[in-house]
């Protein structure tokens, strides 16, 4: 593979993984299976081993999980939250545990093992033995504050048990994962069916997303729980290994997995790792792996951390769940921006104690790949959710009456031509009034992660569109009692709660609605980034693709999409008609009094105390934003060891310049 070759797969590959990171952390909606998500990470760490560029600083595989959502305070962790390495044979756990050896010089590594629990990691604050703050891990550097949400699960203890063997420590920074188990589940979605509402899609999703709720009240009527496996920050205590801290968190009253064991060496891990493997059909809650951890834990800070996982810890993940089941028909759906995604409709199988009829083909290529035909026995898979993936045909089952599927030469919604632009996979409809992708762009706009226009879903949109009540998001701002109540089961309640929720929905963060508007490669994250660094829309719709490119992460492919969004003459009418419905976005919550909001930086030059990613992440955590070059409206130059050019540009810009010290006494960091 050439290096051009390479960088467009490294940049679409950094794309997939930035969206799927927003589904899976921030919207607890994934589109993808776990697996198919580590095969992604895997091949990009890989190609940037071997291409690096000088945008690995800011590529997923640097990250942990993907950035707090704006509803809740955020919560800058103590210590960051990182995210595991993966190992998926025992081969690969081999690997690891050689190279630690080699890299400590120690002939045989004392591990702890423990059940990788399929939940959501919360970070919790006690002081003086009592329950302080609670938070969601995530980006690892900040997270949400959840904490009234938090004192509502029965098995978490808000003040601790005396222990005489180790009294309370003045500070305690305890790591857990807050999971559902599985029949409590299945209880919570019956109710919530016979209550006209849609089930969640397994106990993870159930457990984020109860987690999540602005009222309280409502997670507290959730059947959640929480296992600890660690510390961050601690005052007043001290530990020599990991397996100390978990005894030590179940003396003072904190639930800790029974199934937590130590291991000697590897063989043991690996041992235990088939022993919990047997045992996991059984567990009353979902597992996908064990976790391996170095319990020494003066070895743990002589092996450090590299990029956005510990050295001393890995993930080894379970085969995915697999069955088998007959592809019936591959149906094409069309998405918001047109892009055109195959669909195998199979006979029901239970995958992982969960009944799936549909799986993703994700585009053309990937079905002549495969070689997936109508009536082919397949193989489908799972890990984590539910969301299948087919693996492969079952090409000796074939009797000669399968048929290959070919991508429709014209939209199936629309009938308008379908065009395949050069270096992309997917096929796309050209008609931006194609309905099918009016309705996922209204669909997107109400979504959780967007406006969040609760009782808008799917069935709703469609009623009405298919009305005409509406053309377009701004249309819903317009919209009478009486034309809901003459839908189809509208009743006064919920057209009166739909009403409501829009009415709220006039004001939202200024990133939400950015990321509500559909732009073409404006996640979430990019959407927050244009918030903070223009403050308001006009300030947005005025920028030009020079200034978009000097913001860090931006590039030249996402600068063009937004101005051409903004010059567009549709989308101005849709600016104008939002106007005049009175939508009124706010600045981002999280950077509302941070003290370095409205704050802009540019680092050059060599840090000392931290690396680049480090305190791009300070910068952020208090509102600022970091670009990638000086510009007239940077706040500040960092000026680290052997600085370049920027040092230059910031003289001639009249830029203020701070040292490496400076800037730490700035962001309230000691040396």
């Amino acid at each position: 593979m050439d290096n051009e070759k390479a960088g467009r797969r490294i940049a679409d590959l950094r794309k997939m993984i930035r969206h799927h990171n927003a589904r899976y952390y921030q919207q607890d909606a994934p589109e993808i299976s776990d697996a198919e998500y580590d095969r992604l990470m895997r091949e990009l760490q890989e190609l940037e081993a071997l291409f690096p560029d000088d945008g690995i600083a800011s590529s997923p595989t640097q990250r942990v999980g993907a950035a707090p959502l704006a509803k809740f305070s955020p919560f800058s962790h103590p210590q960051p939250m990182l995210s595991l390495a993966n190992a998926f044979s025992p081969e690969e756990i081999l690997e690891f545990d050689a190279r630690l050896r080699r890299l400590t010089k120690t002939d045989a590594i004392d591990y702890v093992a423990e059940p990788k629990l399929d939940g959501l990691a919360v970070n919790l604050i006690y002081e003086n033995g009592l329950f302080q703050r609670g938070a969601t891990r995530g980006d690892g550097t900040t997270g949400e504050d959840v904490t009234q949400n938090l004192r509502t699960i029965g098995s978490l203890p808000l003040k601790m048990t005396p222990s005489a063997a180790c009294p309370f420590p003045e500070f305690l920074e305890v790591r857990g994962e807050v999971y559902m188990e599985r029949k409590p589940f299945e209880k919570l979605n019956r109710r919530r069916e016979t209550q006209g509402e849609d089930p969640f899609a397994n106990p993870r999703n159930a457990a984020a997303g109860s987690l999540r709720q602005l009222d309280a009240k409502i997670t507290a009527r959730r059947p959640l729980n929480i296992f600890l496996y660690g510390a961050g920050s601690v005052r007043g205590a001290a530990f020599t290994t990991h397996w100390e801290i978990l005894e030590t968190l179940a003396a003072w009253g904190f639930p800790v997995n029974p199934l937590v064991r130590r291991a000697p060496d590897i063989s043991a891990g690996l041992a235990y790792f088939a022993e919990i493997g047997a045992l996991r059909p059984s567990l009353p809650y979902d597992i996908d792996g064990v976790v391996l951890k170095v319990n020494a834990l003066a070895l743990q800070d002589v092996l450090g951390s590299v990029s956005r996982s510990p050295r001393w810890a890995l993930a080894c993940k379970f085969p995915a769940q697999q069955a088998t089941t007959v592809v019936c028909d591959i149906i094409v759906q069309v998405g918001r921006t047109g892009t055109l995604t195959p669909v195998a409709v199979m006979e029901p199988v239970t995958v992982g104690g969960v009944v799936v009829s549909r799986a993703t083909l994700h585009n053309a290529d990937e079905v002549q790949k495969k070689d997936i035909r109508i009536g082919d026995t397949v193989v489908i898979q799972r890990a984590g959710d539910v969301i299948p993936e087919v693996v492969r045909a079952l090409t000796d089952k074939r009797s000669g009456r399968e048929m290959p599927f070919r991508m429709p030469g014209r939209c199936p919604e629309c009938g308008s031509d379908i065009v395949r632009r050069e270096g992309e996979a997917a096929h796309r409809c050209v008609n931006l009034s194609c309905p099918a992708q009016i309705k996922e762009h209204i669909r997107h706009f109400a979504s959780r992660g967007a406006m969040d226009i609760e009782g808008l879903g799917e069935k709703v949109t469609a009623q009405l569109f298919d009305a005409r009540l509406i053309a377009d998001p701004a249309d819903l701002y317009f919209l009478k009692p009486e034309q809901l109540l003459a839908l189809d089961r509208q009743a006064d309640k919920s057209v009166r709660k739909l009403l409501d929720a829009i009415e709220r929905s006039k004001t939202p963060p200024l990133d939400k609605f950015i990321y509500a508007l559909g732009i073409r490669h404006v996640g979430e994250r990019t959407a927050g980034l244009l918030a903070r660094q223009f403050d308001s829309l006009q300030n947005l719709l005025r920028a030009d693709v020079s200034t978009l490119t000097a913001l860090n992460e931006i590039g030249p492919e996402i600068a063009q999409s937004i101005v051409e969004f903004f010059a567009e003459d549709h989308n101005r009418k849709l600016m104008e008609k939002f106007d005049k419905a009175g939508l009124m976005p706010q600045t981002p919550a999280q950077t509302t009094g941070a003290p370095l909001a409205g704050k802009t930086f540019v680092f050059t030059g060599s840090l000392e105390s931290m690396g680049r990613t480090e305190a791009k992440s300070l910068v952020e955590a208090q509102g600022g934003v970091v670009l990638s070059s000086v510009t007239g409206k940077t706040s500040y130059v960092v000026a680290g060891s052997e600085p370049g050019s920027k040092l230059d540009k910031a003289a001639s810009l009249r830029i203020p310049v701070i040292s490496e010290t400076e800037f730490l006494k700035l962001v309230g960091r000691t040396t």
